[in-house]
């Protein structure tokens, strides 16, 4: 008896081929990019600024022109000429009368007197010195160049120190009276010294210079 044939199944198409995995492609791990290392430059060293220039400080201010300066430096000058002169004007002669005790230090060389022993009365060997109590006195010598008796004499006498300019400064004053004096002789007198001087400040006997103004005589 003939055996039944059984059917055969056919192959499924898909699983017909041998497994295999599926094809990719290499794909190597990606990395960043590095450049190649650069070699080491080290760029030269700066010259130090000044102080002035570096970073902090506020811009030098422009410097003046050559004409302003020279201008500035002229009025300089003749500001200090005005400076010297005012003050050679003001402390030079005025506080020094004024010191002296002289209200008018010229007024006596300018009066003259009517005397007509005037031109024959000179005072010579003038010594400013103090007395036991401090105070200035005037040690002179009265001198008649007269060939005749003078009697009554009252004057006032001015001293002045000679100086290196061309003018005198007064020191102080001093009056002496006298009876008589004989023809062609001299007297020692001494008197008080008026000034406000220190003695110190006086002159010696060598810069020393009288101006006698005899007073007019009594009628």
């Amino acid at each position: 008896m003939p055996q039944p044939q059984v059917p055969q199944s056919r192959p499924d198409p898909q699983y017909s081929q041998p497994y295999a995995p599926p094809q990719q492609p290499y794909a190597p791990p990606q990395q960043p990019y590095a450049p190649p290392p650069q070699p080491y430059y080290a760029p030269p060293p700066q010259a130090q600024q000044p102080y002035y220039q570096q970073p902090g400080y506020p811009p030098a201010k422009a410097a003046l022109p050559t004409w302003a300066m020279a201008l500035l430096f002229a009025l300089g000058f003749i500001v200090l000429i005005g400076v010297i002169f005012f003050g050679y004007q003001q402390f030079g002669k005025g506080p020094k009368a004024e010191r002296a005790g002289l209200t008018e230090p010229a007024a006596a060389a300018r009066t003259k007197t009517s005397n007509p022993a005037q031109k024959y009365i000179e005072v010579v060997g003038i010594r400013l010195v103090q007395d036991e109590r401090h105070h200035p006195q005037a040690k002179f010598i009265v001198v008649n160049h007269s060939g005749a008796e003078q009697n009554d004499l009252n004057a006032n006498v001015t001293i002045w120190a000679s100086t290196s300019r061309s003018e005198e400064d007064p020191v102080g004053t001093f009056s002496f009276k006298l009876g008589s004096i004989g023809a062609n002789e001299s007297t020692e007198l001494t008197a008080p010294f008026n000034t406000k001087l220190k003695i110190y400040e006086l002159p010696d006997w060598q810069n020393a210079t009288a101006d006698v103004q005899l007073a007019a005589p009594k009628t």
